[in-house]
């Protein structure tokens, strides 16, 4: 089982920025992708970006390029998201998940972290 935790939501204004990260342990080994998702109230889920294993391959959504960045430490099993121009629509719960390597789905998913941007 793999178990997944984020931290550092929070409110901000719009043009602010902040740093999500997400906590893996477990059976990390079985996860080949991590990915970033959010959802707002009444709408549905939306990708953010995705990171593979090596962290080689990078993909964002279209709503957040050129001012999100997904990262990975693999020596702490930490998967981080910067955020930088943050929009009041960016105004969210931001999940982390992982690709089970066997399944190819998103089997893990974190409690997810809120995320307030104010104009």
């Amino acid at each position: 089982q793999v178990h997944l935790v984020e931290s550092g939501g929070g409110s901000v204004q719009a043009g602010g920025s902040l740093r999500l990260s997400c906590g893996a342990s477990g059976r990390t080994s079985s996860i080949y992708v991590m990915g970033w998702y959010r959802q707002d109230p009444g709408k549905e889920r939306e990708f953010v970006a995705l990171i593979s294993r090596s962290g080689g391959i990078t993909n964002y959504g279209d709503a957040v390029k050129g001012r999100f960045t997904i990262s990975r430490d693999n020596t702490e099993n930490t998967v981080l998201l910067q955020m930088n121009n943050l929009k009041p629509e960016d105004t969210a719960v931001y999940s982390c998940a992982g690709r089970d390597t066997a399944s190819g789905k998103y089997d893990y998913w974190g409690q997810g972290t809120q995320v307030t941007v104010s104009s």
